[in-house]
């Protein structure tokens, strides 16, 4: 856990305040008419109602928005006072933010939709801020791999052709059948993009990847699955395989990579080359807490997208010392070389096989922070597509789910401040 609640008494505070305000004043003085106007933009944003908070994130590498801001100071400037907390796995974290045991947090994009419209837990949570594209993969352990390899078309040099269809895996899934094995699989979470990657994956390659039937108390997805996908937390994933429980899954990073390392599994395919430039992990709060905290809310999300902005600057100039921070105990935990395969550019399939991949992790780019209701809309087909939604739903449900979920009047208030 990171916390700088305790390291910064009330004195300290009212001293970054009146810091930041003499600033104001001196270079309003120094710069002219055009500072006068950023000034009372400025000040035209209220105090924090709260100003101790604690968020929840997963030691995944798209948690970086929350460090970097944390670790540069962002949060600060925004007179937050930010305690960090890695939890347990998805529905933990949902959990405590429900409770109010922590204000918000680094979600899945589907669990503030999911829980609003009641799957699983009921809560209306909203999202003023989108925090990431891309950054997962799917992966397969050695030995299914060997069985997939001779599936699929060679380059010229003789490395496998990219992108690798789910048809090279239905191979190696018939045989199971034949044998009388089911063939499992793991994701992250029921909700998870990585869920909705995967099926998406499988079934463009032939493999039916289950249904979901809630109205007759089957949550399990695993009807007429021809592949059987079970939850696992991200960073247990690569043990989950290498002990023989699944044989493969869906995460992000860094446990794609993770498995290259300790050489026990193949990545085959990005969800980049699944859907380019597709939306990933939101920020998530209460409804209730941005009611009651809204100069709070519109300041997170400043100091978020800031960091973003950090990590995309100069064709992602930073992010060698961005690795060496989340590499710490406290954030993911991973080794820096496992980190920086995926977080500077690149991607390691089959051992030895790196590839560029420089929008592997957008942060900024291609406004990665917006909060936009087609994103939200295409998480709720999916869960109509594959049972999650049991029945038929008008469009203009779908529109009115996403506005009440996702939060672009927040998300904009910043610029007016």
């Amino acid at each position: 856990m990171y916390c700088k609640k305790k390291s910064v008494p009330t004195g300290r505070r009212l001293s970054v305040k009146k810091t930041v305000a003499a600033l104001s004043l001196s270079l309003t003085m120094y710069a002219g008419t055009a500072v006068v106007g950023m000034s009372a933009a400025v000040a035209a944003l209220g105090e924090p109602e709260k100003e101790d908070l604690k968020f929840g994130f997963i030691k995944l590498t798209d948690m970086a928005p929350l460090a970097i801001a944390y670790e540069k100071g962002y949060f600060e400037d925004e007179e937050l006072f930010v305690q960090l907390e890695a939890q347990a796995n998805w529905k933990v974290l949902l959990d405590g933010v429900i409770n109010g045991e922590l204000d918000g947090a680094h979600m899945l994009a589907g669990q503030p939709l999911a829980a609003t419209i009641g799957y699983g837990t009921r809560a209306h949570i909203v999202t003023p801020l989108s925090m990431d594209l891309n950054g997962n993969g799917i992966t397969v352990s050695n030995e299914v791999w060997k069985q997939m390899k001779p599936h699929i078309p060679k380059r010229a040099d003789g490395k496998p052709k990219h992108p690798i269809s789910a048809s090279a895996l239905k191979k190696v899934v018939d045989k199971y059948k034949d044998e009388g094995k089911p063939f499992k699989m793991g994701m992250v979470f029921p909700v998870s993009t990585h869920n909705y990657e995967l099926r998406y994956w499988l079934a463009a390659g032939g493999l039916h990847p289950g249904y979901y039937a809630p109205d007759k108390g089957d949550t399990s997805g695993t009807i007429d699955a021809d592949v059987l996908l079970s939850v696992t937390p991200p960073p247990q994933m690569p043990a989950t395989m290498e002990a023989g429980t699944i044989y493969g899954y869906c995460v992000g990073e860094p446990w794609n990579q993770q498995a290259v390392f300790k050489g026990i599994g193949v990545p085959v395919i990005t969800d980049y080359e699944i859907w380019k430039n597709n939306p990933e992990k939101v920020f998530g709060m209460t409804r209730e807490f941005t009611e009651k905290n809204p100069n709070t809310t519109v300041r997170i999300v400043k100091a978020m997208i800031r960091a973003a902005k950090w990590l995309d600057d100069n064709d992602n100039a930073n992010r060698p010392e961005a690795v060496k921070i989340l590499s710490k105990p406290g954030y993911v935990g991973a080794d820096y070389e496992v980190i920086a395969n995926s977080m500077t550019g690149t991607f390691e399939y089959e051992k030895g096989d790196k590839r560029p991949v420089p929008d592997f992790n957008v942060f900024f780019r291609y406004n990665a922070t917006y909060p936009y209701y087609s994103d939200a809309i295409w998480y709720l087909t999916q869960m109509r597509r594959w049972g999650q939604i049991p029945e038929h739903k008008p469009d203009s449900w779908y529109m009115d789910v996403a506005k009440k979920v996702y939060r672009p009047d927040i998300y904009e208030k910043r610029q007016r401040n």
